[in-house]
């Protein structure tokens, strides 16, 4: 008797909840979802709130709202951010960290000197390029700072429009920020759907190299006829108006240094953790999982060795051999770290708002919308980003919210399709940026856009970045 107790409740553990029926519980927890994310987009947009008290305040009114004993509640949203941010948290300061090491050593310069050469026609593939290196280990907003006097010095080498070269650079810069580790939002939707980083990685180049294409030069080429302005001198202004003696816009090379470092060094060093991470996804696919030598390709292909072995790289190769002393160095590696707490502290917040939607039946509400209406998961991963993107501004807040929403989905996909919802999640968080969007103000004042002109060129390219991301998705998804 009491062996068929014990294998009932077994049997009871292994039934999945989303194929049980619907109940008044999972309409609940549907409204308290769409209420407690409407709190957070209020306290965003119109209270002002920063992110991460929105999001706490959104989370904590989730647990006590669905039904999560008032003991629990705090316990939970504090298990959601530790779970991301003890991931998550190391790989954003490592990446500050090397981001910082590269701009102050004069590593963009170098890239941006080299790849300016030859002929005018290939600028703007050049610029989605250079854009594509130097967002590597920065996020969108100093990625754009940095690039932003290269785009109008290339302007002025041409005597063309700004935005024939400007939407290649920003297409680069927002792909690598919406689908590549180790941007923020990727690396949290990795850490919440626990996909495999490696795999990520590579499928994610595959998605933003279409996207890079189709919204950088391609759409340049319409976004300057549409607005055919030429390098604006309030964007010269705003990047520091610093102009050298020969009257070219004032590079970004920290004066303590001696030296630049040359463009091959500067090249091995940014693309030494891709590398690693890359090598770790091959070895994960082609290798047997009894090879003696995984353990060690798992290890130096982890994010947090990757990184780590970059940032000491780049302490030689953008520290030392540019001049920098041990002490100077010190203080670059402190200076990194204080523009990222809040990014930090945000996904940390988006981490709490997922365990709430978890433990509160949120995202087993949906897997039963989802099962039930056949919706791919991928699309829907997608839509629901899209939905919190248009709504709060912020890709970040979109992909972590987004992928706990969808994560009790993701339970029986293969490593291939976890990666591929990370980046349908990616693709949906980049759609359509407007006013709500602090990277809108910033472009706008750049580059001496009216509201309208931006809507026409930026918030387009974005749109474009979207739904080619989501469309190369859906092809790999059924290839693989």
């Amino acid at each position: 008797m009491q062996s068929a107790a014990v294998a009932s409740r077994h049997l009871a553990a292994a039934v999945n909840p989303a194929d049980q029926p619907w109940t008044a519980h999972d309409t609940q927890v549907l409204v308290v979802a769409a209420i407690g994310i409407a709190i957070v987009v209020l306290l965003i947009v119109v209270a002002k709130f920063h992110a991460f008290l929105a999001l706490t305040i959104g989370a904590l009114f989730v647990g006590i709202a669905s039904g999560i004993a008032l003991d629990k509640i705090t316990l939970s949203f504090e298990t959601g951010v530790g779970g991301v941010l003890g991931y998550v948290g190391v790989l954003i300061a490592l990446g500050a960290m090397l981001g910082k090491l590269l701009a102050d050593s004069g590593g963009a310069d170098r890239v941006v000197d080299t790849l300016l050469r030859g002929k005018p026609a290939t600028l703007p593939w050049k610029m989605a390029l250079i854009a594509s290196i130097i967002g590597i280990p920065m996020f969108f907003e100093i990625g754009l700072v940095l690039l932003i006097p290269i785009v109008m010095l290339a302007v002025h080498r041409v005597k063309g429009p700004a935005m024939r070269l400007g939407i290649p650079a920003l297409a680069g810069l927002s792909v690598l920020h919406g689908f590549i580790p180790p941007h923020p939002g990727p690396l949290a939707a990795i850490g919440i759907l626990h996909a495999n980083v490696g795999i990520t990685l590579a499928l994610g180049l595959l998605v933003a190299i279409p996207a890079v294409i189709v919204a950088g030069p391609l759409f340049g080429r319409l976004a300057a006829r549409w607005v055919p302005i030429g390098a604006a001198g309030a964007a010269l202004a705003v990047t520091g108006g610093s102009r050298s003696a020969d009257g070219k816009p004032g590079r970004a090379q920290d004066s303590d240094a001696t030296r630049t470092p040359s463009f091959a060094l500067t090249l091995v060093t940014l693309l030494s953790p891709l590398v690693l991470m890359l090598v770790k996804a091959a070895a994960d696919i082609w290798l047997p999982a009894g090879s003696g030598i995984r353990p060690f390709l798992d290890f130096v292909g982890d994010p947090v060795f990757a990184l780590l072995f970059a940032v000491l790289l780049a302490m030689v190769t953008f520290g030392t051999s540019v001049g920098f002393s041990a002490p100077t160095l010190s203080t670059k590696i402190g200076q990194s770290l204080l523009p990222i707490v809040g990014v930090i502290f945000i996904v940390g917040a988006g981490g709490g708002f997922k365990q709430m939607l978890v433990d509160g039946g949120t995202g087993t509400a949906i897997a039963k919308i989802a099962i039930a209406t056949s919706v791919s998961v991928l699309v829907l991963g997608w839509i629901v980003a899209a939905l919190i993107r248009l709504a709060t501004g912020s890709a970040t807040v979109a992909t972590v919210t987004a992928a706990g929403i969808v994560a009790p989905l993701a339970a029986g996909l293969s490593p291939a399709h976890l990666a591929l919802l990370v980046l349908a999640i990616g693709a949906g968080s980049l759609i359509f940026s407007h006013v709500n969007d602090a990277g809108f103000w910033l472009v706008k004042e750049y580059f001496g856009l009216t509201v309208g002109q931006t809507l026409k060129t930026w918030s387009v390219m974005e749109t474009i970045i979207s739904v080619v991301g989501l469309a190369v998705v859906m092809l790999l998804s059924v290839l693989l």
